[in-house]
């Protein structure tokens, strides 16, 4: 397992990813002074997006299906854990967007390459703990 998405499994047999880009930010709001720099104070943590960027070839890697459980996720809006291969928590995770390009397509039209980009923006963890107890699994 190289990733999972809650109960998405990202591996080579499902949709593997070549790239991991992560980009997390921190808030600092500033205030004009007279004959001095602005003042600076850090007011938390700002965004925190992930970028999984990888191809499938359904022939040999990867499969359409898993590509289409992804955006059924995010067509329902909710925040999932995500957690490394090792075991590390990231947090709670929406889907924001899924890119796909097909290529080298057969004469019915199935695509041999699919190349994707996942992006994944982090919201706050107790959504997950809210979504849990609204469905009894807490």
């Amino acid at each position: 397992m190289m990733m999972s998405l809650d109960q998405f499994v990202f591996s080579l047999a499902t949709v593997p990813y070549q790239e991991l880009q992560r980009q997390r930010n921190w808030k600092h709001r500033t205030s004009s002074r007279v004959g001095a720099r602005d003042a600076s104070q850090f007011t938390g943590a700002g965004e925190d997006t992930i970028t999984l960027n990888g191809m499938i070839a359904p022939e040999a890697i990867g499969s359409i299906a898993s590509l289409d459980e992804l955006a059924k996720m995010g067509d329902a809006g909710d925040a999932y854990v995500l957690v490394d291969g090792i075991g590390n928590v990231y947090g709670a995770f929406v889907i924001e967007s899924l890119n796909e390009t097909a290529s080298y397509h057969t004469k019915e039209g199935i695509p041999r390459k699919i190349e994707f980009n996942l992006a994944l923006k982090r919201v706050d963890d107790s959504v997950l703990s809210a979504s849990r107890r609204k469905e009894g699994k807490a």
